[in-house]
């Protein structure tokens, strides 16, 4: 183990920053790491835009706790607080998948189960992985043309903000 997929997000304060400093704790074994991307909130919509990123990261002695812990410590360097569900936050690291570990366990669900749904997800993976597979729902190319336009057209690509 283990190659992880990781979703990154961030709508309030200082947004870029936030992603970096979840890059920062995944540094030594990032593989890859999309463009930033703006969108719209998904769950609660009275909020600020995202934005989102996606990152590769690969590192033997790691499981999906390890990651999970990474992505933790992360979104508490950031000073995270959680008040509401899918409510607005500095920092949001996902584990997307884990080398197609399947865990029902509630504290790390896997693969996360939003994913099939969020453009916001599979536009950056696709951009840095355009032959990933979600561990049994398939090729995430098939799984973003399957949703909405409005969904995919949400998500905007800023080139003049980078992560790398």
């Amino acid at each position: 183990m283990s190659r992880a997929v990781l979703s990154l997000g961030s709508n309030l304060g200082d947004r870029l920053g936030f992603l970096r400093i979840a890059l920062d704790a995944v540094r030594p074994a990032l593989v890859a790491v999309s463009g930033v991307y703006e969108t719209k909130p998904w769950g609660v919509e009275d909020q600020p835009d995202f934005l989102n990123a996606v990152c590769l990261v690969d590192d033997p002695a790691r499981d999906q706790w390890d990651w999970l812990r990474t992505g933790q410590a992360a979104e508490r360097a950031a000073e995270r607080v959680r008040e509401q569900r899918w409510g607005p936050r500095t920092l949001d690291v996902d584990i997307v998948t884990v080398d197609g570990v399947r865990s029902d366990d509630p504290e790390l669900l896997l693969p996360h189960p939003g994913t099939p749904d969020r453009a916001s997800v599979l536009i950056p993976w696709l951009e840095i992985e355009p032959d990933a597979e979600l561990p049994g729902r398939g090729p995430i190319a098939d799984l973003l043309a399957a949703l909405p336009e409005a969904d995919r057209a949400g998500v905007r690509l800023r080139p003049d903000l980078t992560l790398a």
